[in-house]
């Protein structure tokens, strides 16, 4: 996984880091926020926070001594340890898209299909630069609703070996995605002491959490495993439309999550989530890759690092519809904060498209590509003698060229980062070759490495069991 040790962009000067701090604190003690659950009702009443109907009156510094006790940094373990990721601090860990419920394949919009799941998860498993396959990488509408969480957890295991992501639907869907966890990794203890998903519970901004979200949250935790708290905002439909007002919602809610995971389990594993962006305020659609949500994203890694937690954002996001120019700069413009900001998990690291409805096939190798290359540009510049290259100089003298150099003999396979998807070529010889664009020449890429993709073994006692649990809960499901 990708280190990033360059240096964080921090835009909040220290008088607007204590303005943001007052509105957080007003925020979540006068107007409160809402629990759609009786168990996490009856937690912050036990603790002494005022609770009226739904709404929970949070005292601030009750909610600051809560995020205390969460990790600053924590590890989750991948089947393949070499795999494995550790999550905060220097550590940024890439997932692919999470939640279309349709795909894009060249020309072709559609429905998302369980092949279309499988397809996503092997090219995960291809490509270096993404950690994680993630969760629900597409919504397999071709399997029953009730059961399909089984076959997306049992193919993320399977056919990747790296940390996938829990399935939050339902509190009945985390159980089994724990149980699955469980026989994959050896035991309910195993995973307890090395935890082995990351599970994403969204806020239904604003200032609510829902009945399904927090019910799966119970079980994550209870388990040990990390969750991802994580505020919805739209600005202008699901908070103000100042960026500063956003922000404030935003550490109301992360916060008030946080602090209900720490009543039920201190010390467990959480990150301080992050979805901000804004709407088209004339047309109502939800925007992506604009300069708001890049400067929310900069503002919220520094937040997060004020409360000493790793922190969610970013990813490869886009509004357009097809793997476009606009695909690809919207892109950019999230990336690129997402490292200046250096999120610690970075969700929709490729394959996002049309505001998070489809998962593109051709978007998913232009992504990783930025990813790469972001990597790249964000490894520190060693700089010593032999980098300084005097003895090339010696050597060419004046007016010459240094292809020949030695220096250069003994550093032209790695001297600069090859994109496996950009083309140099003259105008000739790229027109001899089919003048294939971008978006031709990604899928060229993705069906290559579908048909290089090679399983990682599984041990076939684990297997076996994993599939008969799936069977089994299958029937008991009524699928």
């Amino acid at each position: 996984m990708f280190r990033n040790t360059m240096p964080r962009y921090e835009v909040l000067s220290a008088d607007a880091m204590q303005v943001l701090e007052g509105g957080w604190r007003r925020l979540i003690s006068e107007v409160g926020v809402e629990f759609a659950s009786d168990r996490a009702l009856e937690l912050f009443r036990a603790a002494g926070q005022r609770v009226e109907d739904q709404t929970v009156f949070l005292d601030p510094d009750f909610v600051l001594e809560q995020v205390a006790k969460a990790p600053r940094e924590f590890d989750v373990t991948a089947r393949n340890p070499a795999h494995s990721i550790h999550i905060g601090g220097e550590s940024m860990a890439f997932g692919a898209v999470y939640g279309p419920p349709f795909v894009r394949e060249g020309e072709v919009r559609r429905d998302a299909t369980m092949d279309d799941f499988r397809n996503f998860s092997e090219l995960s498993q291809s490509f270096d630069v993404l950690d994680s396959a993630g969760g629900v990488i597409c919504e397999p509408n071709d399997t029953p609703l009730d059961s399909r969480h089984l076959d997306m957890t049992y193919t993320l295991q399977t056919l990747t070996d790296k940390v996938y992501m829990g399935n939050v639907v339902s509190e009945v869907n985390a159980a089994d995605t724990i149980a699955m966890g469980s026989i994959l990794f050896g035991g309910r203890d195993v995973i307890e002491a090395a935890p082995v998903t990351i599970s994403l519970i969204n806020c239904n901004s604003p200032l609510r959490w829902d009945d399904r979200m927090l019910e799966s949250m119970f079980e994550y935790v209870q388990a040990a495993q990390p969750v991802v708290l994580t505020p919805f905002i739209l600005m202008g439909a699901m908070s103000p439309v100042t960026i500063p007002a956003a922000l404030v919602q935003q550490i109301t809610e992360a916060l008030s999550g946080i602090a209900l995971s720490q009543l039920i389990r201190p010390g467990a594993p959480v990150i301080f989530g992050s979805f901000l962006s804004n709407i088209d305020m004339q047309s109502g659609s939800p925007c992506f890759g604009t300069p708001e949500s890049g400067v929310g994203l900069l503002c919220t890694g520094q937040i997060a690092r004020r409360f000493g937690l790793p922190f969610r954002s970013g990813g490869g996001l886009t509004s357009s519809q097809v793997p476009d120019a606009q695909a690809g700069y919207e892109a950019l413009m999230t990336l690129l904060p997402t490292f200046l900001a250096g999120a610690n998990w970075v969700m929709h690291s490729a394959g996002w498209l049309e505001g998070g409805l489809v998962a593109g096939y051709e978007k998913f190798v232009i992504d990783v590509q930025l990813v790469e290359m972001l990597q790249a540009e964000f490894t520190p510049l060693e700089i010593d003698e032999a980098s300084l290259a005097f003895d090339a100089h010696v050597e060419v003298g004046h007016g010459g060229h240094f292809l020949g150099a030695m220096h250069t003999m003994e550093r032209f396979r790695t001297c600069f980062q090859r994109p496996f998807l950009s083309n140099s070529e003259n105008y000739e010889r790229w027109s001899r070759k089919g003048a294939q664009d971008t978006a031709a020449r990604a899928g060229t890429i993705w069906r290559a490495k579908l048909e290089e993709y090679q399983q990682p073994p599984l041990d076939d006692a684990i297997r076996t069991e994993l599939q008969e649990y799936v069977i089994r809960r299958r029937a008991e499901l009524g699928d």
